[in-house]
């Protein structure tokens, strides 16, 4: 694939990958982007995982076309993106692996016994790299989403090189929307990190760019104010959706009936947008999704050994981890003879910033009846 006429794309699809990170499930495959730049002095932009090594060298090989590479670049030490380091190292001795001064500090941890020093180089922020006619630009990028990531702006094309921003879920041969699987990895693996995201993006704000290559998922030429304005949202922790996320950890079905009912009743009363999600059984990257996207939540559980069903408990420990904040949200509580889930539920909401509990606080006895819809309908009052 060509980005342009000098820059070509030297990546690989995993289609046999059923966990990103070991947690993500990606039923289209993942992509690991790497990209040549061909001038007087030749650059490879990143490696890619070793699954995957012989096709990524498949590629190179072909691109180089004879070519011996003088630089490589490495804007993310993740090993998907560089656990073949070494071996371009071992094959161009006199390569040069450029990064910044705390990626090249990290390095040597992931190639024990081999020594790289030699080949490291560290550039700082706004550094450049002549190549020839195409000149690269270091802007650093820490914590998006490690503390070594930079990002590299080609100024005679106007590309940005955007390591693991603008990335998403899904192998590029099996193409689908950007927003979904975009909006699903930002919040799982960036979407602690809002602070430094807005930080990047007034850095890219500072540039003309015409085209966005980054780590994971399509390169992106058309519509970029689209793709950032998006990320700009994301990152300020503002929904993107005006609507009632519903998500609720049930045990023998009660609990979800009330989720259900609930639902019912916003949309009755003319919420825009309602989505319910059964906690036991949904990919929890994607109810973590869903959280963030929504303008207002509802969590709906079950009390469990005097404390809260634990899907729902390692929900809401999700969302704090992914720093969940700046939202409305309603609870509703189960309990047989003692209910305690209300308390963990607003316990933990408590602990996130900007949170506000809808009151009242609902709480069902083991089933749904009549005289429980009037607090129902009241809570439902309450988020619209």
């Amino acid at each position: 694939m060509e980005i342009t006429s000098s820059i070509k794309y030297v990546g690989v699809d995993d289609l046999d990958l059923d966990l990103f990170e070991s947690q993500y499930i990606v039923p289209d495959g993942m992509a690991y982007n790497s990209y040549l730049i061909l001038d007087d002095k030749v650059a490879i932009m990143d490696t890619a995982d070793r699954r995957k090594g012989r096709e990524w060298w498949n590629n190179v090989n072909e691109a180089l076309a004879g070519r011996t590479p003088d630089y490589l670049v490495v804007q993310h030490l993740e090993p998907d993106h560089a656990a073949l380091i070494a071996e371009v190292i071992e094959r161009y001795p006199a390569i040069k692996v450029v990064a910044t001064a705390k990626a090249v500090q990290m390095a040597p941890q992931f190639f024990p016994g081999m020594n790289i020093d030699a080949n490291l180089m560290a550039v700082k922020e706004g550094d450049t790299l002549s190549l020839g006619k195409h000149v690269l630009q270091f802007f650093t990028a820490p914590m998006v989403h490690w503390p070594e990531v930079m990002v590299s702006y080609e100024q005679s094309e106007k590309v940005l090189f955007s390591a693991d921003a603008f990335g998403k879920f899904g192998a590029l041969c099996n193409g689908g929307s950007w927003e979904c699987e975009a909006r699903r990895y930002y919040f799982n693996i960036c979407g602690k990190y809002g602070m430094q995201v807005q930080a990047l993006l007034k850095k890219a704000a500072t540039l003309d760019i015409k085209t966005i290559c980054p780590l994971h998922g399509p390169v992106l030429k058309e519509n970029l104010g689209h793709y950032i304005g998006l990320y700009d949202t994301w990152s300020k922790y503002e929904p993107e959706t005006e609507g009632v996320f519903v998500a609720y950890a049930s045990i023998h079905g009660g609990t979800a009936v009330v989720a259900e009912r609930l639902a019912d009743i916003l949309r009755e009363k003319g919420a825009p947008k309602v989505v319910v999600t059964d906690l036991s059984r949904c990919d929890m990257a994607e109810a973590v999704e869903d959280a963030f996207r929504y303008s207002h939540m509802v969590v709906c559980a079950a009390s469990y050994d005097a404390d809260v069903f634990p899907p729902m408990h390692d929900f809401l420990h999700h969302l704090k981890m992914k720093n969940y904040q700046s939202r409305k949200v309603a609870i509703v509580e189960n309990g047989s003879w003692a209910p305690t889930a209300g308390r963990v539920m607003r316990a933990m909401l408590e602990g996130m910033k900007n949170i506000a509990i809808a009151e009242p606080m609902v709480t069902i006895r083991s089933r749904m009846k009549d005289e429980d819809i009037p607090a129902l309908e009241q809570l439902a009052e309450e988020l619209l």
